[in-house]
């Protein structure tokens, strides 16, 4: 007589996330919040950081769409975003699940699912990503050697193709600045037919704490704010890296002036 298979711990805990988000999504009087969008998500070859940049017409889009988890994961889910459902992909993703094997899994899940734009890249690069029938034309995405570039509500394809060249011919340069210079290339691109409100840039290295979280909430150009806050604050990714095990090190602006730079 054949062994019925106990469920491990990992299965029941599955089973618990994803009953949870059927009972939310049941009790929901909508099926999610609209973020038309344009997004990049990669992985730096080089480092194995992971990063997300992204542009919405939106406002407060850093707050909803982008999930990172160190040494996990990366992921982002727009058009008509439910956040637990980026919880969920999370989870799914320690759990074991590959990128596909997550994109799987929600499309099973989630009644709304054609709704729904979702990227997700592994640790290791490994990438999957989907653009539902129901969202807003211009829609779609592309992927690449540990990137995914993907858009909704968009003036055309050629938006993500400028996207995808700006991260590929910028190699030599910081995950951080490749992926601004994505979404720089994708507004001038065209962006939007109505134009952003709001962007914002994550990247996580090796600490369970985020490397830059720098979001622009409402802006009229809020890619080029995002562009000056970033600048500003670049010099003083190292120093904030340094003061989470070194707190005796000096203020900021002393140790800026230390390496030549006023503010």
């Amino acid at each position: 007589m054949a062994k019925t298979r106990s469920p491990s711990t990992n299965d029941q805990q599955l089973h618990l996330e994803r009953n949870s988000y059927l009972r939310d999504i049941a009790t929901m009087a909508t099926m999610g919040l609209e973020v038309h969008t344009f997004t990049v998500i990669a992985r730096c070859q080089q480092t194995s950081m992971l990063g997300i940049a992204m542009a919405t017409s939106s406002p407060a889009v850093g707050s909803r769409c982008p999930l990172i988890k160190p040494g996990v994961g990366a992921i982002s889910h727009q058009a008509v975003s439910q956040p637990r459902l980026g919880m969920l992909a999370m989870k799914l993703l320690e759990l074991g699940h590959t990128a596909a094997g997550v994109l799987k899994e929600l499309k099973a899940t989630d009644p709304y699912i054609e709704y729904r734009q979702i990227g997700v890249i592994e640790a290791n690069g490994h990438v999957a990503v989907m653009t539902g029938k129901k969202n807003h034309p211009w829609a779609g995405h592309q992927k690449g050697k540990d990137y995914i570039v993907m858009g909704n509500c968009l003036s055309g394809k050629k938006v993500i193709e400028a996207m995808a060249s700006a991260f590929e011919s910028s190699t030599d340069e910081s995950l951080e600045e490749r992926l601004l210079r994505a979404i720089e290339a994708g507004r001038d691109a065209g962006g939007q037919p109505d134009g952003q409100s709001s962007a914002c840039l994550l990247t996580y290295d090796r600490q369970p704490f985020a490397r830059v979280d720098l979001r622009v909430d409402v802006h009229e150009e809020p890619v080029a704010e995002l562009r000056r806050v970033f600048d500003w604050f670049a010099p003083l990714i190292p120093y904030y890296e340094m003061r989470a095990v070194a707190p005796t090190v000096p203020r900021f602006k002393d140790w800026l002036r230390e390496q030549g730079i006023e503010r």
